[in-house]
């Protein structure tokens, strides 16, 4: 029992979910963890939440605010990260460039050197939504040679993917 609590209260983040404001990272997280959707509001700090994926496996999720002033602070919450998730808007093409930029520079920090990435290309529900293999290209994904990393399109509003999303990160851990 000791080991389990000692595991379960650890501090740092086992799996970091970013990305810019309103991708969906919280609806994302609050759907797959409580399995509806939930009003949610611009994320000021974090969430942290264990979703349980089967009767052996949970991961606990730190969700961290995306706004533009909150980018600065992402560096505090990469130590100890094991994998990270980062979320876009698959229907918002003019923030490409800017997720981009946000992508490249998080995982040019050393706490994040060979850590798996998982991209989460939400909104899929959307009738201008991007392809994997758009999206993937605007954030120029095959740069990433240092790590695994791998992209799947979901829908938090819709409940779409996101089991499987969540049990293929789990894979990467």
């Amino acid at each position: 029992m000791g080991a389990f609590r000692s595991k379960q209260f650890k501090k740092s983040p086992q799996v970091l979910l970013m990305g810019l404001d309103s991708a969906g990272k919280s609806t994302l997280l609050f759907r797959q963890q409580q399995g509806v959707v939930m009003d949610t509001s611009p994320t000021v700090g974090f969430n942290v939440a264990t979703v349980e994926l089967d009767k052996k496996t949970s991961l606990t999720v730190w969700d961290v605010g995306g706004q533009g002033t909150m980018r600065p602070n992402w560096r505090y919450y990469l130590e100890g990260c094991k994998v990270l998730v980062f979320v876009v808007d698959s229907s918002d093409r003019a923030r490409m460039e800017e997720a981009k930029k946000a992508l490249k520079k998080i995982l040019s920090d050393e706490h994040l050197k060979g850590v798996p990435l998982m991209v989460l290309a939400n909104k899929k529900d959307l009738p201008n939504s991007m392809t994997i293999r758009e999206v993937s290209t605007l954030l120029d994904l095959d740069s990433y040679t240092d790590r695994v990393w791998e992209i799947q399109a979901c829908s938090a509003m819709k409940g779409l993917g996101l089991q499987q999303a969540f049990l293929s990160i789990a894979k990467l851990l």
